[in-house]
Formats: C-alpha cells, sequence, structure tokens
C-alpha cells in the first residue's frame, strides 16, 4: 500500500503497482531557472517530472536556449517579463509561459519566427521608404518583443489586457531603437551571473555571542530599501545600494528581493523530509549570495536606466 503522504504522481503510482524500478540517472541533472535570477540543480527525468510538455524541445540536453518568459493569465500580480537560456519552472514567473527563439526536433533546429512574421515586419517598416539601411531579421525582430515587452508606457497602459490575455504588439514609429534595447536587455538578464558586480561596500560587525557559541551568524535576508542597505545576517551588511536596484520589479517584489526570499533558512513542512533533508544553511551559500547580489544589483541599475530611456521616444 502507497505512502500518501508523498504526493506521488499518477504515472509514478503507476509504475509502483506495476513494479518498475528507477535507476539514477546523472545525465539527467541539469541547471535550471528556479525563479527570477535564482538557479538550482534539476533531476529532469520524464519518469519523476513527467509533465515536461515541449521543454525538451525547447531546451534539449547539452544546449543552451534563449527564452522570453512571460506571466500567463489569469495573473494576480502584475505582468512579468524575464529571459533564460536554461530549462525553467512553472512558478519561475506566475504561470510562465516561453516564448523561445528555436524549437529542436530530432535535432534539427525550428525556427519560431516565422516567415510571415518577418515579411508583415518588413512590409511595415520598409514600406515606402526606399531601401533600408539595414534588413530586419528575425533576431531583431525577437529582441524588439522584448524590448516593447519592457516598455513601462505600454505595460501601464495595458496593465489589465495583460493579466488577462496573451500580450499583443504594436508597430512603434521606429523599429530599431526597441530591438537594441531588447538586446541589451536580454544580455543582461540571460548573463547576469557573468556582469561585472556593483561595488557595494559590505559591512562585517563579528557577532562573538554567536562564534563563542561555536554557531554560524544568525542568518537574516532583510532589505531595508529606505536605508539602501541589506542585512545578510547578524554580521555583515550591503550599504549604499542604489534606489533603481529596487524599483526593477518581477511581480511584486525587486529581484533583489527574490534572492533574498529563496536564500533563507526555512523549516520543511513535511516531517520526513524536515528530519532527513534539512541540510541548508545560508553560512555555506554566504559568499555566493553576496557575488549573486553585487551582479544583480548592476542588471537592475543598467534595466532601470533602459526603461527610463524608453519613456522618452515617440511611439
Amino acid at each position: 500500500m502507497l505512502d500518501y503522504s508523498i504526493k506521488w504522481t499518477r504515472a509514478v503510482k503507476n509504475d509502483l503497482r506495476k513494479g518498475i524500478s528507477y535507476e539514477f540517472d546523472k545525465s539527467t541533472i541539469v541547471k535550471s531557472t528556479y525563479r527570477p535570477y535564482v538557479c538550482k540543480k534539476l533531476y529532469f527525468s520524464p519518469q519523476l517530472n513527467e509533465m515536461q510538455y515541449l521543454l525538451q524541445q525547447v531546451f534539449p540536453k547539452g544546449r543552451k536556449a534563449c527564452t522570453i518568459l512571460i506571466s500567463g493569465a489569469p495573473s494576480s500580480k502584475p505582468f512579468q517579463v524575464g529571459a533564460v537560456e536554461f530549462v525553467h519552472s512553472y512558478d519561475a514567473l506566475e504561470k510562465t509561459l516561453s516564448l523561445p527563439r528555436y524549437r529542436y526536433i530530432d535535432a534539427k533546429q525550428v525556427d519560431n519566427i516565422t516567415d510571415w512574421a518577418l515579411t508583415r515586419f518588413r512590409n511595415h517598416y520598409e514600406k515606402g521608404k526606399g531601401k533600408p539601411k539595414e534588413a530586419i531579421t528575425k533576431d531583431a525582430i525577437f529582441h524588439y518583443v522584448y524590448g516593447v515587452l519592457h516598455d513601462p508606457v505600454y505595460r501601464e497602459k495595458y496593465a489589465l489586457n495583460l493579466r488577462r490575455e496573451f500580450p499583443h504588439l504594436p508597430f512603434y514609429a521606429d523599429f530599431w531603437p526597441w530591438a537594441a534595447w531588447g538586446e541589451q536587455l536580454m544580455e543582461l538578464h540571460v548573463g547576469y551571473e557573468t556582469v561585472e558586480p556593483w561595488p557595494l561596500p559590505r559591512v562585517d560587525i563579528p557577532d562573538t555571542k554567536s562564534r563563542q557559541a561555536g554557531l554560524p551568524p544568525k542568518a537574516m535576508l532583510k532589505a531595508d530599501k529606505d536605508a539602501g542597505l541589506i542585512i545578510l545576517d547578524s554580521e555583515t551588511q550591503l550599504i549604499g545600494i542604489p534606489k533603481a536596484a529596487w524599483a526593477y520589479k518581477l511581480g511584486n517584489r525587486s529581484a533583489l528581493e527574490w534572492i533574498l526570499d529563496q536564500y533563507k533558512e526555512k523549516t520543511p513542512k513535511d516531517p520526513t523530509i524536515r528530519a532527513k533533508f534539512n541540510t541548508y544553511r545560508f553560512a555555506d551559500y554566504k559568499e555566493r549570495v553576496i557575488d549573486l547580489l553585487l551582479r544583480v544589483t548592476r542588471v537592475s541599475v543598467a534595466t532601470q536606466e533602459i526603461v527610463e530611456a524608453m519613456k522618452t521616444v515617440k511611439r
């Protein structure tokens, strides 16, 4: 008889009844986007991740694939958009939908931007203007989409629609600034782990009480936006965080707050998991988290600079 305290999937239940054994396969462990700017290792096996839908076509083994993510409808939070190159969870954003540049079927690359779409863009922007200085490409269209989805004017005007339905994109007056902004944003959001860290001052004051007790500093991971600081634990703070860094949000949280939330120490509700697998301690990841916060601060500030520039152009 199955122990239903664990939430077995239908397929796993059927395999258990049939006596089918699973073999650990190290090759199915992949890097994945779990939440905004938080990556985790995923055991991406069809036996234990049975609802993979078309993800295997978007993120085949051993291949990075640039993909636009948007929050699905209906949503309870403001519209969200991001870009990743690894397989993602359904909750990477709210009810995440993927808009990949390519799919891969039987090792063959399939273009997700149709020739029809390319013709529509070229006809709209090149009609009556003579020979254009630069031909619109499918990659440029992909970047244009990402740029427009970040436009604060567009997102404010269509806020209710974006919570209820799939986005509809306008043809703006000038294609190329939006394509350029989209490309810059995509490079920032996909490559956030390698951007230059923002030079946030770090303040360390030894927690002598914890140290004398043989314990690591108490993990806190709290943000004080008004003071422009992050309290990591009872010893360490990051100060001088620019206001623009808090302004870059995905849903109701800034990118920095998503990181703080995901690295907090939390007690698992399930008693078995709590007893056998509650081994996470922030102290083991502290330096890695600090490095991540510095880099995402850079990404956040740069993103807001681009978003502010968008407000000034003709649509």
